[in-house]
């Protein structure tokens, strides 16, 4: 201790061989503890790489699925990532644009479709979930010159403004119609007793169709439309 107090390492003065001994030991600890440090982070490092190549999903390297499934009556064969929600495999892989992307959480209603007479929102679902299924957009309910009812009654009471949300809308009320013939409940259903058809008021339309959100506000105008439909 002497020796390195009287003579510090930047006065130039040589140090003692004990000073130099204290140096290179500090120096090799040091470089052992860096090491055993690090070695913790290489192995993990080695892990993640092993991880990822046994599970291609987790590297994002997923092995893309084969599906079949019939959409607006025209079978399609894709070859997907099995990541791929149903929304994603109409728009992106089949063109079908009419359907919209709106939330990707499920709480729009943008994004609704019918699969095999059920709506469903597209972007909560997996495409190859749907193999074999039958997939009906907007695109297939009708044209522009053979339009459903319900999106003439829609052009009609002039049910929409932006008209982003107006294909969800319209799929969600066909949906909607034929829960309704089958008998089936909702929340505002006075009696679920009762037999036959339910009747379908504007609190059954607006409870049923909730699920849809116009942030245009033309809520009115679409349960006029549908009630029109309904009670054609």
């Amino acid at each position: 201790m002497a020796a390195w107090s009287k003579s510090p390492p930047d006065s130039g003065t040589p140090l003692s061989d004990n000073g130099a001994a204290r140096r290179r030991f500090i120096i090799d600890t040091g470089v052992l503890t860096t090491g055993l440090a690090a070695s913790r982070y290489l192995d993990a490092a080695d892990q993640t790489v092993d991880v990822r190549a046994a599970n291609p999903v987790a590297a994002g390297i997923a092995r893309m699925v084969h599906a079949r499934f019939t959409v607006n009556g025209q079978q399609h064969e894709l070859d997907l990532d099995p990541r791929v929600t149903l929304l994603d495999a109409l728009r992106e892989h089949l063109r079908l644009t009419g359907t919209k992307k709106g939330c990707d959480r499920g709480q729009c209603g943008a994004c609704t479709v019918l699969v095999n007479g059920r709506r469903i929102n597209s972007c909560l679902s997996l495409a190859i979930s749907h193999d074999g299924d039958e997939v009906t957009t907007i695109e297939g309910l009708g044209t522009p010159e053979t339009m459903h009812p319900m999106q003439r009654a829609f052009v009609k009471h002039d049910a929409y403004q932006c008209g982003y949300c107006t294909p969800g809308q319209v799929c969600s009320a066909v949906g909607l119609l034929a829960e309704a013939n089958a008998g089936a409940a909702s929340a505002v259903t006075p009696d679920v007793r009762v037999d036959g058809l339910l009747q379908l008021t504007d609190d059954e339309i607006r409870e049923r169709m909730s699920g849809n959100l116009c942030r245009c506000g033309a809520y009115v105008n679409i349960v006029g439309a549908i009630r029109s439909v309904a009670h054609s």
